[in-house]
């Protein structure tokens, strides 16, 4: 999925001398990146609760909230480091890169992850600590068989979005308007309102509020989250192979 052009994402773009960022600078933009992302998720959710009675309401809000900061943040980062900020898109682009070598290393794909899941958990804290919550494990039960194909949706959905855009060498511009979109969106047409994340599912643990999910019902997201994924990676196969080939490779991570 990474393309090597300055302007496209989810690979990081060279620097002058034609190399890619650092691996630290990367890792700290997904860290950033994902950290934020949750601040948003979860604080907009705290603020909603507050700020209405009306769940439809408090999910209008918080969706509107997240789609903008979403966007935002891949416009920001994807220079740095892709704005990945969820685990099944390194995981994917390491994956889908392997045969030309233009996706993720193990060793950076492993830094991501790291990277992600703290800047998850970290998100949740400071949401917590802005809005003056008390941090604690979240009680709030989400898995059934309904919530769990809604991430499988949800996820394939989002997967199958960002790298047919990457294929086809859209823009970052492009690319963030089009991801915040489908997250707005996808908030309302999923049961589970779209984690479609597993570093953002793992944060939203850390808080008992509007935006939390149970650790069994986060274990049981995650797993549908890669199911999503790999259904994602198959479709993605068959409709950009063309795209695939015609790419231009990029040194391996």
């Amino acid at each position: 999925m990474t393309t090597g052009l300055p302007d496209t994402a989810p690979g990081p773009a060279p620097t002058v001398d034609g190399a890619r960022p650092a691996v630290g600078r990367r890792a700290l933009a997904e860290f950033l990146g994902t950290g934020l992302l949750v601040a948003v998720v979860v604080g907009s959710g705290i603020a909603a609760q507050r700020l209405s009675d009306d769940v439809g309401l408090q999910l209008l809000e918080n969706s509107f909230a997240t789609a903008l900061g979403l966007g935002a943040l891949i416009l920001l980062f994807a220079p740095v480091s892709g704005a990945h900020f969820n685990p099944v898109v390194s995981l994917t682009d390491a994956l889908l890169g392997r045969a030309d070598r233009s996706g993720l290393s193990p060793r950076t794909l492993g830094v991501y992850l790291v990277a992600q899941a703290a800047g998850g958990i970290g998100g949740a804290l400071l949401a917590n600590a802005m809005f003056d919550v008390q941090t604690s494990i979240s009680a709030t039960d989400r898995a059934t068989p309904a919530t769990l194909l809604a991430e499988v949706v949800a996820t394939a959905g989002l997967v199958l979005l960002i790298a047919g855009l990457t294929r086809t060498q859209r823009t970052i511009p492009v690319i963030a308007t089009a991801v915040g979109a489908y997250i707005g969106a996808a908030y309302w047409f999923t049961s589970s309102t779209s984690f479609a994340n597993p570093a953002v599912t793992l944060g939203r643990i850390f808080t008992d509020t509007f935006a939390g999910i149970a650790p069994v019902s986060a274990m049981w997201f995650v797993g549908a989250q890669l199911v999503g994924a790999a259904v994602a990676m198959g479709l993605v196969v068959l409709l950009f192979p063309a795209a695939a080939e015609n790419a231009p490779a990029s040194p391996r991570a």
